[in-house]
């Protein structure tokens, strides 16, 4: 079915109408100076959002008023494009800087609220874009082209088309855009992507149920090491490690700086810990509650014992110094217990238990009435014979 793109002037939902907007919108951010008076004032700039994640940002000159959810025509090269406005003010100010567009040439105008005129005319483009991929796959195909199409976003006046496309090695594309500009009697621009943004323009959910981050609100992408998953101690499984995208999940780079800061008020892994009793050596670590778990075994899990940082740092200031305590914990007392997981309190096999069926008894009525029926109704054939 056809996607509408009616005329829209914000929304009701939220703290501030204004700053909510579209909320169908991939990308969508809060604008939380909108109802700030003067905010518009600050500055002409305004940021446009155009199909799923592309967005650009314009100089307000004809001093409309612009609000987030708006439906403008801006300029383009060549002809004008349809856009929703989704941030005014300071934090499209912000957002610019951050976009490093440092060139005044990149920064373009928008022209007028849409018409019904445009809308029309943008519909139209619209409705082109998914039979021009399809058969622009079938022309770089034909071509021998080791590249994928992935997306076709046509301008809003039909005047150009932007093809995205990914490729692992250098693509020569002359003779594409010559057949596609043949075909579909449009400017054509080639614009390759990569696995991160192909799958924030497809959309879909990631293994933690919540929307894919680069389909909601990242727009500029990091690389990701599997350092970062060593900081974290987290297993180097390239399956568990690897989002819907077959990179490295963006999220590994979430917290990763605080694992670093606190990862640096525990001691080196690679020191032994010596007591009158054993030799003791680095097991596991919990990075954020400070507490580091020994093994009397360097290879296996033997004797565990769970002590804190500083407490790791007193037995090695002793060891170095000639002494050796007793146990690693302090005066001989064990470490308090910590919380235990609900679902380690019970047995799981328990889930696997047969359940006995209980035999039901039958009612009377289902038996062919009461027993005092049934009797009389025996003892009808006994008077006959």
């Amino acid at each position: 079915m056809e996607k509408e793109y009616p005329l829209t002037t914000g929304c009701d939902r939220g703290l501030c109408k204004n700053g909510v907007g579209r909320q169908d919108k991939q990308l969508n951010s809060y604008d939380w100076l909108a109802d700030v008076p003067g905010n518009a004032d600050t500055t002409d700039l305004v940021e446009v959002q155009f199909k799923h994640t592309r967005k650009g940002y314009y100089h307000n000159v004809n001093k409309l008023a612009l609000k987030k959810g708006d439906i403008v025509a801006v300029e383009a090269n060549p002809g004008h494009d349809i856009g929703v406005v989704t941030l005014t003010g300071r934090l499209a100010l912000m957002q610019m800087k951050k976009a490093n567009l440092k060139s005044p040439d990149d920064i373009k105008r928008v022209y007028r609220l849409a018409r019904p005129v445009d809308m029309e005319k943008f519909k139209e483009a619209k409705s082109r874009e998914h039979a021009t991929m399809i058969e622009s796959r079938q022309i770089a195909k034909g071509l021998g082209l080791k590249m994928k199409i992935g997306d076709v976003e046509y301008q809003g006046d039909c005047n150009k088309a932007i093809f995205y496309y990914i490729a692992d090695e250098r693509v020569d594309f002359r003779q594409l855009i010559k057949d596609l500009a043949a075909t579909f009697h449009v400017r054509i621009e080639m614009k390759q992507i990569g696995a991160r943004q192909e799958s924030g323009l497809i959309g879909g959910t990631g293994p933690c149920g919540r929307e894919l981050c680069c389909a909601t609100w990242m727009k500029n992408f990091v690389s990701v090491g599997t350092a970062a998953a060593r900081y974290q101690d987290i297993s180097l499984n390239p399956q568990k490690l690897a989002g819907m995208c077959a990179k490295l999940k963006c999220c590994l780079n979430y917290e990763v700086d605080d694992y670093v800061e606190a990862s640096r008020q525990l001691p080196p892994k690679d020191i032994q810990l010596q007591t009158q009793d054993a030799d003791y050596f680095y097991f596991k670590a919990d990075i954020l509650a400070g507490l580091i778990t020994y093994s009397t075994d360097k290879n296996i899990a033997a004797n565990l014992e769970t002590i804190s940082a500083e407490r790791a740092h007193q037995v090695i200031d002793m060891n170095r110094r000639g002494e050796k305590p007793e146990s690693l914990q302090e005066d001989g007392n064990s470490t308090e217990e910590r919380p235990v997981d609900l679902a380690t309190q019970e047995n799981i096999n328990r889930f696997d238990r047969a359940k006995k069926k209980k035999k039901k008894k039958k009612p009377a009525h289902r038996q062919g009435g009461s027993g005092a029926e049934r009797r009389e109704h025996e003892a009808v054939p006994r008077a006959e014979k």
